[in-house]
């Protein structure tokens, strides 16, 4: 690879042309349109948040170093950036009076002469990079995903926005990773992460492709457009919004993908389905920090009780099965705890208190027995936390 390193270039010339679309998916330009800031396979901008954006600009006040920065040179005077994006982009959104600092009167603010001139005349570090061998374009993409491995790293999806980069990904970036799409916040209901992340991107391909991203991805590399996946995706959040009549926050959690393969010709009785939904929250056997459970087992039929995490046995029925346990000990001369009872020695004949035994699953859990009375028993803490799940 070829390098270059260039300090002569100052904040003034690559803000100029500079103008910040907060329509993400689009390319942001400076260098008087030499430079490519947001390149198709980068990130969206996400250091809008009056801390990182502001940091850096700071630190430019201060004259504090902001680190090396990346180009790739693309032709005759032609650049995009490789690694830097977020800090030329909060730059250049302060040269435009987007956000403010604090000045040397300890107010905020948008301009400030001095602070201006300052910053304009500042040349920041840049590194020039060209490819070269048999495969330029890839050494460089193989590049920049391992330097994006440092500081806030790269997640999946945006490492394979740019393994995969070509006019698909731009596509669908400019659907799924655009916060001016109104249809975004609808979709929020029911899947979760950032869209500026690429999170519902990775979803939507996650469920277009059964869980093969990388395959999908590399087969369509070259489309124009990405209907098959927007069209797939809204089948799957429209089916949602039909069969459950409300919303609740679990519902984000949910791999409705996989779900709507499974079960989106099954027919359902909507408005009753809804009701179960709002029981099983109410019901306090079922585990509140898992509810996303609840909507596949409906779904499901109501057969996989394990996906309720209802493992704990109420007191109701612990006393019950306790007092039947030992009524049943006590006429026959044994424990009331029945691996103490088949031991036999010294705790053969132990009848313990309701408060030194606990409820076991007598099928385990794990194995796929259910929380109720017929499949419930009373041991004494000691077997019972001897067992486990045998």
């Amino acid at each position: 690879m070829k390098t270059e390193y260039r300090t002569d270039i100052t904040v003034r010339e690559l803000c100029e042309g500079f103008h910040y679309d907060e329509n993400e998916g689009k390319g942001l330009y400076g260098w008087n349109g030499r430079l490519t800031i947001q390149p198709e396979y980068q990130r969206n901008y996400i250091y809008a948040d009056g801390k990182r954006d502001v940091a850096v600009i700071e630190s430019l006040q201060k004259g504090f170093p902001i680190g090396l920065i990346y180009f790739l040179r693309t032709g005759t005077d032609k650049y995009e950036i490789l690694d830097g994006q977020q800090r030329i982009t909060s730059i250049g959104r302060f040269w435009e009076r987007m956000f403010s600092v604090e000045g040397a009167d300890g107010m905020p603010h948008y301009y400030e002469e001095s602070l201006h001139a300052k910053i304009a005349s500042t040349c920041l570090p840049i590194c020039i990079c060209e490819g070269e061998g048999d495969s330029p374009e890839q050494e460089i993409k193989d590049w920049f995903t391992a330097i994006n491995t440092k500081g806030e790293p790269l997640n999946e999806q945006e490492l394979r926005n740019a393994t995969y980069f070509g006019p698909f990904v731009t596509a669908a970036r400019r659907v799924f990773s655009n916060s001016s799409n109104t249809n975004v916040q609808i979709w929020k209901a029911f899947i979760a992460g950032s869209e500026k992340r690429q999170e519902i991107l990775e979803t939507a391909l996650k469920w277009v492709s059964r869980d093969n991203i990388d395959d999908y991805m590399g087969r369509h590399r070259g489309d124009e457009g990405c209907k098959e996946l927007v069209t797939y995706f809204e089948s799957v959040i429209g089916w949602v919004k039909r069969m459950f009549l409300g919303q609740k926050a679990e519902m984000r959690n949910v791999d409705w993908g996989r779900l709507y393969e499974t079960y989106h010709n099954e027919p359902y009785n909507t408005t009753e389905l809804w009701e179960k939904v709002e029981r099983l929250y109410a019901d306090e056997r079922v585990d509140s920090m898992d509810y996303k459970g609840v909507f596949e087992y409906l779904l499901g039929g109501e057969k996989d009780k394990r996906l309720l995490h209802v493992r704990i046995f109420r007191n109701p029925v612990k006393r019950k099965v306790y007092n039947t346990q030992t009524a049943k000990a006590k006429a026959q001369g044994v424990s009331n705890c029945p691996d103490c009872a088949a031991e036999g020695g010294t705790r053969g004949n132990i009848v313990y208190t309701f408060d030194q035994m606990e409820a076991d699953h007598v099928t385990a859990w794990s194995n796929g027995g259910d929380t109720s009375e017929a499949n419930c028993q009373m041991l004494c803490k000691y077997h019972n936390r001897a067992k486990g799940n045998r």
